[in-house]
This record gives structure tokens, sequence and C-alpha cells, in this order.
């Protein structure tokens, strides 16, 4: 099983940093082009079903549960799930003196036939994870600034 934990310190209101990190068409300014359309299917009460479509023209969909008032969100890769059997994901949202610690949890496997495995898998993640997050933060810091 593959795991990353990512975080980075966010300088701005809970408010701000949950609703901005959370709005699914922002996703492809939020990820530094890592997805080249991010749009919303459906919104049913807390769930939100998206489809992403990265880089190199993939496509999928996956569900996200918003727990605001918990300081989280929860998400999970649905179809296709190739090239992973499964991908589950954990938003959280801590309060700091200084702003909010957003950390990002993945737990995941890779299916059989994958080009690459579980670990390297995580060398990616870890990655992009820290590249996207200091993304999220400057983002988020501005316009709570502005």
């Amino acid at each position: 099983m593959g795991h990353t934990v990512n975080s980075i310190l966010i300088e701005a209101p809970y408010e701000r940093v949950f609703d901005i990190s959370n709005d699914i068409e922002r996703w492809t300014e939020l990820f530094g082009g890592e997805y080249t359309e991010a749009k919303v299917l459906k919104r049913e009460g807390n769930k939100i079903t998206f489809q992403l479509t990265n880089d190199e023209g993939n496509s999928w969909q996956s569900f996200r549960l918003l727990f605001k008032d918990y300081y989280f969100a929860y998400a999970q890769k649905l179809e296709p799930a190739f090239p992973f059997k499964y991908m589950k994901i954990i938003w959280l949202y801590t309060p700091t003196p200084e702003g909010i610690n957003l950390t990002w949890i993945q737990d995941f496997t890779m299916a059989d036939g994958a080009k690459f495995n579980d670990e390297q898998v995580e060398g990616f993640i870890n990655k992009h994870s820290r590249d996207n997050l200091v993304i999220f933060k400057e983002v988020i810091e501005k316009e709570a600034k502005g």
C-alpha cells in the first residue's frame, strides 16, 4: 500500500482556506497546470462528484465529501480507477495561531499491470503534493489579503 502525508501552513482564515481549496473548478489553477479540466458533475448535500482531466488527456471521476464543521474533506477516485486499485485522500485543516495547517493524506494501491509500483508513485505524489501545496498557499494567501 502507498501512503503519503504532506502539509503546509496557510496564513489565512479557515473559511477562505476551506472554500477556495474545495472549489473544484479552480483546481486547474490551484494544481499548477496538472489538470486541464476540472468539472463538477453533481452536488448532493456535502458530496461533490466531479471529473478531472490531466495534462496527458486522461480523465476520471472522483467524489469528495466536505465536512467543513469538522475541518476535513474526504475524496475517493472512482472510474476509471486504473492505474490504481484504489485511491483515497483526506485533507485536514488544522487551525494554528499563525493560520491553517493544510495536510493531504493519500492512501492507494497500484493496480496489476500499472507502469509504476506503490513506492515509485509515493515519490511522484510527494513531489507533486509539495509543489501544489505551495501554489495553494500563494493563491489563498493573496486572495485573503486582497
